[in-house]
């Protein structure tokens, strides 16, 4: 299940292997359509990358430290620091592929 970052935790959610975080917001119609391929990512990346999602409403300055200008945004995080980051409407196919790469690295 994915899991709801705070400002208070969020350096502990993204510790681990490899993290992928969910930027995104409640009003955002992109990150409405962008959240069941997160969903379904989840259900088969699940073992191998932990996703996260933060609210950028919760919290302007955990956004602005990994430079999220907007949303969806997704920050690939591996132990514990941010790597890469991908923004904007994704397919499944197209994120499984990206999942693939960056699991091979």
């Amino acid at each position: 299940m994915m899991i709801d970052a705070s400002a208070e935790d969020f350096d502990q959610q993204t510790g681990g292997p490899v993290t992928i975080v969910d930027f995104w917001a409640p009003w955002c119609g992109p990150c409405k359509m962008m959240a069941p391929v997160i969903e379904k990512m989840e259900q088969k990346y699940g073992d191998r990358i932990k996703f996260v999602k933060f609210n950028v409403d919760d919290d302007k300055q955990i956004p602005q430290r990994y430079k999220v200008m907007s949303i969806p945004s997704l920050v690939l995080f591996k132990d514990g620091q941010a790597k890469e980051k991908v923004t904007g409407l994704y397919n499944a196919e197209q994120l499984s592929h990206y999942f693939e790469r960056k699991l091979a690295e």
